[in-house]
């Protein structure tokens, strides 16, 4: 019996303003977001990770995979200007090559979910393109991207990015605390997921995310 695959895929921005705080506390979640995903029986069986690191390029860092196989998680450094464009293209490639992959095994998949972190702001011309090519709602695989802001990030970028929530960090807990509740909101958004149950293959699941998660304000939903 084939699963019922959720592809997940982590976005994080690996520019220079992210040097610091914001990129350690990624790099200290990580292993938290492994070790929850990887180890809770509802998740391992539901949801496939990904991390994709964006600067001026963009790069897969952990190709889709059941974290149960995995034994360490790439660590992200910061560098390089912001190019939203690069992350953009370089997801919908990505998730095109995944779904398609996870179909031929003999899958069914749900809708990708992506969370897309930044601590700024697009200086690149083409990232609006980009963008509307990976939401295109007539693109089969299209994904529910919830975004994440911290430090300089701009509110109204956030917003535009996300298609399902959008979530600016507070300032109320440091940024390494502030990743370990959103990791922790995280998993168990994977779980709420991963026990429904699909009537037929093109039904979608959307990640049921908190109203509040600890260290970040939720932005209204009727403004993205």
């Amino acid at each position: 019996m084939s699963e019922q695959i959720l592809p997940f895929y982590l976005v994080c921005d690996e520019s220079s303003s992210m040097q610091g705080a914001p990129i350690d506390a990624i790099n200290k979640a990580l292993p938290e977001l492994h070790d929850k995903i990887g180890t809770d029986p509802v998740v391992a069986d539901k949801a496939y990770f990904s991390i994709i690191a964006f600067n001026q390029e963009a790069n897969v860092l952990l190709r889709l995979c059941d974290l149960s196989d995995v034994d360490s998680l790439p660590s992200l450094e910061a560098n390089g200007l912001t190019s939203y464009g690069a992350a953009f293209r370089t997801l919908r490639e990505t998730i095109a090559q995944d779904v398609d992959r996870l179909k031929e095994a003999g899958h069914k998949v749900y809708r990708p979910a992506v969370f897309f972190l930044s601590d700024g702001y697009p200086g690149d011309e083409d990232w609006a393109d980009a963008y509307r090519e990976l939401t295109d709602p007539t693109w089969g695989p299209h994904p529910n991207i919830l975004a994440f802001g911290f430090g300089s990030a701009d509110e109204s970028i956030i917003r535009k990015v996300a298609t399902v929530q959008a979530f600016m960090a507070d300032g109320t807990l440091d940024p390494a605390q502030a990743l370990q509740e959103f990791a922790k909101s995280l998993t168990n958004s994977i779980v709420t997921s991963g026990t429904q149950t699909a009537a037929s293959a093109d039904d979608t699941v959307v990640l049921s995310m908190p109203e509040h998660v600890p260290g970040y304000t939720t932005l209204p939903a009727d403004q993205i």
